[in-house]
């Protein structure tokens, strides 16, 4: 990770241990954009090269510099966006933000075996809910980066368009265009223990292989989306309504030796993480109404889920977990 250094007299640089404390809020900003905390991490690591690369007179002249750390990171952030749109054209399959475990979960860096860095955890608010970090996938690299920084981050428009490089006008423009892309005008709100109880159920029902009482938990109209990259196998037929569902559940876990379902907080929300064999091979998300599931997002792309197994010998067999078929 690059960070600034110390004087060579050892002694601390308020200045310097300023420019360090903005990593959380950097991270934080380039996940919700990017919908990927290895992505995230790239570009907020980019952020603090430039700023390394400028001139001590340089940095000294910039009067507030966690709003210039924010300015590029988000540029870098809108041009990987336009980048990724062509990228994710020739992705295999469905495209799922990567899920994110709660802080308790975090297993290890990317090297393994090492604590993750705080300052690189990303906070589990309301804003990074599965189902919201997908609307955001709906919308263009312009809409997302002014709908994130004003409405989730409360950035003013002036700010804004200093980062989307549009006047603020035009920048609410995209902001409220992207609202209206978004089903309700905040994202979710906190999970409830009944949200809770419903994933809670939904997994007892699948463990028994209970169609009747998994038909009951999804609403008639559920959808299921896999990700699994190219690097993991999902079910490539698309299951339509509660009933089809139900039975593709059962038919998968009976076809699946040594499955292991526990519950996780999955991008701050109630969710599920399978294991086979104590490795984890898929994390699944869910949409909540009314106490039915709406939605159900399973990852199984290993590159995705390094955040849940990295550190853990077990994990590092994720790999060639995802070749078999899970659910």
């Amino acid at each position: 990770m690059i960070t600034p250094s110390e004087p060579a007299d050892g002694r601390p640089d308020p200045r310097l241990s300023a420019i360090t404390g903005e990593r959380r809020q950097l991270i934080n900003l380039a996940y919700r954009l990017l919908g990927s905390l290895s992505e995230a991490e790239d570009a907020v690591q980019e952020t603090y090269a430039r700023w390394l690369a400028l001139a001590p007179q340089q940095q000294r002249a910039i009067e507030r510099p966690g709003a210039w750390l924010t300015r590029v990171t988000g540029r870098i952030c809108l041009d990987v966006l336009n980048s990724a749109r062509a990228r994710r054209e020739t992705y295999v399959g469905d495209w799922i933000p990567e899920p994110l475990p709660a802080p308790a979960e975090w297993s290890g860096d990317r090297a393994g075996g090492i604590t993750v860095d705080p300052a690189d955890r990303v906070t589990l608010d309301e804003s990074i809910g599965m189902a919201f970090l997908v609307v955001l996938e709906s919308m263009t690299p312009a809409e997302r980066v002014a709908f994130v920084l004003h409405d989730v981050f409360r950035y003013p428009f002036a700010e804004v368009a200093e980062i989307v490089g549009r006047t603020p006008a035009a920048c609410r423009q995209l902001a409220s265009s992207a609202r209206r892309r978004v089903r309700h005008p905040r994202p979710p709100s906190r999970p409830t223990a009944r949200q809770a109880a419903v994933v809670r159920d939904f997994k007892e029902a699948w463990e028994a292989k209970d169609i009747d009482a998994l038909v009951a938990l999804l609403d008639p109209e559920v959808r299921a989306t896999g990700d699994g990259g190219g690097l993991a196998t999902t079910v490539r037929r698309r299951f339509e309504g509660a009933v089809q569902l139900a039975h593709g559940l059962v038919a998968l876990t009976g076809r699946t030796a040594g499955l292991t379902l526990l519950e996780r907080t999955v991008n701050g929300q109630p969710g599920l993480v399978a294991q086979q064999d104590g490795a984890v091979v898929t994390v699944y998300a869910f949409g909540v109404e009314d106490d039915r599931i709406t939605h159900i997002w399973a990852v199984r792309n290993p590159e995705k889920l390094r955040p849940w197994t990295a550190g853990r010998p077990a994990g590092r067999s994720a790999d060639g977990a995802g070749a078999q078929r899970s659910p």
